[in-house]
């Protein structure tokens, strides 16, 4: 019996440390290799972030000049002509805001949902104002007693497109 003891304390004896050296050698190799993953994936989100940043930016760019583009002082510079009614004024500034949008559509892949939709809130906001004043001027009357309805309107509220552009730059701001 006494052999059998001995023979199972030699083998105890060499087992436990092996197991000891084994599991600190795994549980090592474990967190080495874990690291080395994570490193690998900081190299690739760097990566990624030096091809999109441009991108982002350019987005943030675009969507600027579309705020610009839809504002009602700017879309009047642009497109109200001598000798238009204001149903066709009313016309030319609602297709101009929508080509606006369907030409920056694209943008919204780079810019967070939630500014997407604070820049289609500015959009709608633009176009249900023109409505709005447009109801309230004869279809047949002169652009320029729309365009004046239109600018007096705007000096008293707040437009969509000023809140988006805050969006924009502070949205931006977080990238740079």
């Amino acid at each position: 019996m006494s052999v059998w003891l001995t023979t199972i304390l030699e083998i105890v004896k060499l087992t436990v440390p092996a197991l000891v050296v084994f599991m600190t050698v795994y549980f090592l190799m474990k967190q080495y290799l874990e690291n080395q993953r994570q490193i690998k994936l900081l190299d690739i989100r760097q990566g990624q972030q030096e091809k999109t940043l441009p991108l982002r930016l350019q987005a943030y760019e675009r969507l600027s000049l579309f705020c610009d583009r839809i504002a009602i002082p700017n879309l009047l510079l642009r497109w109200k002509k001598p000798g238009m009614t204001t149903a066709e004024l009313k016309f030319s500034l609602l297709m101009a805001i929508q080509q606006e949008y369907e030409h920056n559509i694209t943008q919204q892949v780079y810019v967070s949902d939630q500014l997407w939709q604070i820049v289609k809130i500015a959009r709608d906001d633009a176009v249900n104002f023109i409505s709005l004043v447009a109801d309230s001027v004869d279809p047949k009357a002169k652009a320029e007693d729309f365009s004046e309805a239109l600018i007096q309107y705007v000096s008293t509220r707040e437009m969509g497109v000023d809140k988006a552009l805050i969006a924009i730059k502070r949205e931006a701001g977080i990238l740079l």
